[in-house]
């Protein structure tokens, strides 16, 4: 299973979103810190989900950080993340 999938089911898993995108951006880092061969390793992640009403921005990307823990932890160097509620988009 490939980095992507694995964000996009505990994504999905986390908080059941009515949008869900999720685009390995990795070939764009080449030369740049924490990129490596075979890619894998810089995200965009662009999320609506009902979990988010009512949060700050800064609570909706510890939100999907702590999902994606062990993964940042990991493999992924970077993620970038536009999380929004229903209606915000």
């Amino acid at each position: 299973m490939t980095m992507k999938q694995i964000i996009t089911e505990k994504l999905q898993a986390a908080f059941t979103p009515a949008q869900l995108t999720v685009v390995d951006e990795s070939h764009l880092h080449e030369g740049h810190a924490g990129h490596r061969e075979g890619g894998e390793t810089h995200f965009r992640v662009t999320i609506v989900a009902a979990a988010f009403a009512g949060k700050s921005r800064i609570e909706r990307h510890r939100m999907v950080n702590g999902t994606l823990s062990a993964e940042l932890a990991a493999s992924v160097h970077a993620l970038a993340i536009k999380a929004q509620a229903p209606g915000e988009a």
